[in-house]
């Protein structure tokens, strides 16, 4: 339980008095929002991609990761399914900026990338994973990205997920530095200072979300994922006439 509350302190949060109630709240005992903000600054972004048909979600997911690595230069993001009705990106910024800067870049991603999407650009309040869903009754956790799309229909898990592998997740992932934040700001002013912004009715690319699905992933790779979050995989094979 300590190392995964020191990975999310260390990746997201501004409040180090909390550890009491980040326990309680990781264990299920009670379901808290924890504020990303303080004193008018923020070291997090949350993006949130609702549930629609034909898993258009888990693509428009895969375009916008894709697209902060190899577009932006930034590190990956952290992707989790909420208990309810979304997947999330979950940025993590090394140094802490104003409210008003981390809402003007979170606008130029949404312009550029996913403009379709309902988001709440206002919103600090968030239930950080691996918690309790009251409403539904599934846990919110962390996934891995190249196996996200198993998730797609239901969006939570039905067991808790193990603490050292959300955990494992975490320790892996680099925050964005100031110089990163900086050089994706200005590119992101460039590319809508010279250029329209993009259609809302363009429809993710599937070659690109496969890229983060299952680039590197064996089956190996994949059962044992799947047991890591306490779920035994069905194979189906379909033959053909």
């Amino acid at each position: 339980m300590d190392k995964l509350i020191s990975e999310l302190r260390r990746l997201y949060l501004l409040n180090a008095d909390n550890h009491q109630r980040l326990q309680h709240h990781l264990r299920g005992e009670a379901t808290f929002a924890f504020d990303l903000a303080q004193d008018g600054v923020t070291r997090a972004i949350v993006i949130d991609f609702h549930k629609a048909a034909e898993e258009r979600h888990w693509l428009r997911l895969c375009d916008v990761a894709n697209a902060l690595q190899s577009e932006l230069d930034l590190p990956a993001p952290a992707v989790s399914v909420s208990g309810g009705d979304s997947y999330r990106l979950w940025l993590s910024l090394a140094s802490p900026i104003p409210l008003e800067q981390a809402r003007q870049f979170l606008a130029l991603l949404h312009r550029s990338y996913f403009e379709d999407e309902q988001i709440d650009f206002g919103r600090t309040m968030v239930e950080l994973p691996p918690c309790l869903h009251v409403a539904t009754g599934l846990w919110a956790a962390f996934i891995n990205p190249g196996m996200g799309g198993a998730l797609a229909d239901d969006l939570g898990l039905e067991m808790p997920p193990n603490e050292m592998a959300q955990a494992a997740f975490l320790e892996k992932l680099h925050s964005i530095s100031d110089e990163q934040f900086a050089h994706a700001l200005a590119t992101l002013q460039r590319k809508h200072k010279a250029a329209p912004s993009p259609s809302p009715a363009q429809k993710p690319r599937a070659d690109t979300a496969q890229g983060l699905l299952l680039k590197d992933a064996t089956l190996e790779d994949i059962v044992k994922h799947l047991h890591a979050l306490d779920i035994e995989p069905t194979f189906r094979h379909v033959l053909k006439n």
